[in-house]
């Protein structure tokens, strides 16, 4: 049976008794927007723990980020090769194993207390990450009718949403230990017993990760022997010939692009400072900031279900502007309010940004036909925002004496140009036009 995507073009798919089978292989590929999005939220416990365990600034901290989001700033092409040259299933197993590796490595890097040794398994797993979101956001995008793709993407992606409110309760319960010292009792402290203290610390993150290395181990075992659809486009005469510079003649696609580099920074700048900002501006403990973090979370996860639901009577592109202009709202309170008040609105960002990442990523493959998997790589390199954007923020905090709550204003000038995508950018310019033009 021969349906067609979002994107226009033909898809050959198995089907059983004269219906499409399709359930099966989405919730298989649901279960790795939640594996994913595990090894992204378990980052922001990362950073003020090995902050701590390792003795960092805040700059330094943040190169937890830019070693994960640069990986796919590096690896975004080779994946959309891997896909085009072995499939999105071969892809897929790739991306769990190499993700796997990288979650070992922190057994070394624990045991010797190597920050550097830490970052390499950090984009170790973010070039696993790479290719799995390569793989499964446009799979996810494609898999059933061209009408419900932003929602089929947002119902995936809800279960990121999941791990975005598990991942901080997991870190807080079995990573971070809650003791913290000023620098002069560092100072103070005896040379064996402050080594003993710093092992201990960077000894808490083992356990969390051998256990993720060896669930995505199991799960690349179940997709090896599971059957998926195998999604082969039908190239047509009045399509771009697929090209990777070519593709970004599609306007829409290039606004999707930029407003993806700025969702993944703001997104990014959020959670990594998150635990700081509850500590400095509300005056929280570190394992009681972990836990709102969980309710951040939980709020995230919420505005993913909630905003699919609202997708079923508003179109994608005004929902995107509706929570962008309240993201704006609450990112103002945040940099300028006082006490528990902060915390209230960043978890009312974390809903409001739900939607955004799926929803930039489904608009910005609308009629890209057999581009479609270039156009994919183009929007998972984007997320190098995730490595730029914190690395700025954690920069002018240091500039600040260490005022998190100043540092806001990049996330803020981020939803101002994600606002300008939802308003403007995603509008598709006419075929014929791209084609002669």
């Amino acid at each position: 049976m021969q349906v067609t995507n979002q994107t226009g073009d033909l898809h050959e798919v198995p089907t059983e008794g004269g219906k499409t089978n399709y359930l099966l292989p989405f919730i298989l590929i649901t279960s790795l927007f939640f594996l994913w999005g595990m090894a992204h939220n378990l980052d922001s416990i990362l950073i003020p723990h090995l902050k701590k365990a390792c003795e960092l600034n805040n700059r330094q901290s943040t190169l937890i980020d830019t070693s994960v989001f640069f990986a796919y700033f590096i690896m975004a092409i080779p994946a959309g090769m891997l896909i085009k040259r072995f499939g999105y299933k071969n892809s897929i197993i790739t991306g769990l194993l190499v993700f796997a590796a990288g979650a070992f490595l922190f057994v070394p890097a624990a045991n010797s207390r190597t920050y550097e040794l830490f970052l390499f398994a950090l984009f170790v797993i973010g070039c696993g990450l790479t290719i799995l979101e390569t793989s499964a956001n446009p799979y996810a995008a494609i898999l059933g009718p061209a009408e419900s793709s932003s929602k089929r993407l947002n119902l995936a992606a809800s279960f990121n949403g999941l791990a975005a409110m598990v991942a901080p309760i997991v870190g807080s319960l079995f990573i971070l230990s809650g003791k913290n010292h000023t620098p002069a009792q560092m100072a103070a402290m005896p040379e064996a017993e402050k080594a003993t203290y710093l092992l201990g610390e960077a000894a808490a993150v083992k356990m969390p990760y051998i256990i993720l290395g060896s669930v995505l181990v199991l799960v690349a075992i179940i997709f090896y022997f599971m059957h998926l659809p195998s999604m082969k486009p039908q190239h047509t005469e009045a399509e771009i010939k697929p090209g990777f510079f070519s593709v970004l003649k599609f306007r829409h696609l290039s606004w999707a692009v930029v407003a993806q580099f700025f969702y993944v920074g703001a997104q990014v700048c959020i959670t990594s400072f998150f635990i700081r900002i509850a500590q400095q501006g509300a005056h929280l403990d570190e394992k009681t900031a972990g836990y709102y973090l969980g309710v951040y979370g939980f709020l995230f996860m919420a505005g993913r279900f909630i905003g699919t639901f609202f997708l079923k009577f508003v179109k994608d592109y005004i929902l995107l502007s509706i929570y962008c202009g309240a993201s704006i709202v609450l990112c103002l309170l945040a940099i300028y309010g006082t006490g528990i008040v902060v915390i209230y609105a960043l978890g009312g960002i974390g809903f409001f940004m739900s939607i955004m990442f799926p929803t930039i990523f489904s608009l910005g493959l609308v009629g890209l036909k057999s581009n479609t998997e270039t156009g994919s790589s183009w929007l998972v390199m984007s997320i190098v925002g995730g490595a730029i954007l914190p690395y700025a923020m954690g920069t002018l905090i240091d500039m600040k004496h260490d005022d998190i709550q100043s540092g806001y204003i990049i996330p803020l000038v981020c939803f101002v140009i994600i606002l300008s995508f939802g308003l403007y950018g995603h509008k598709v310019k006419n075929l014929n036009q791209i084609v002669n033009g």
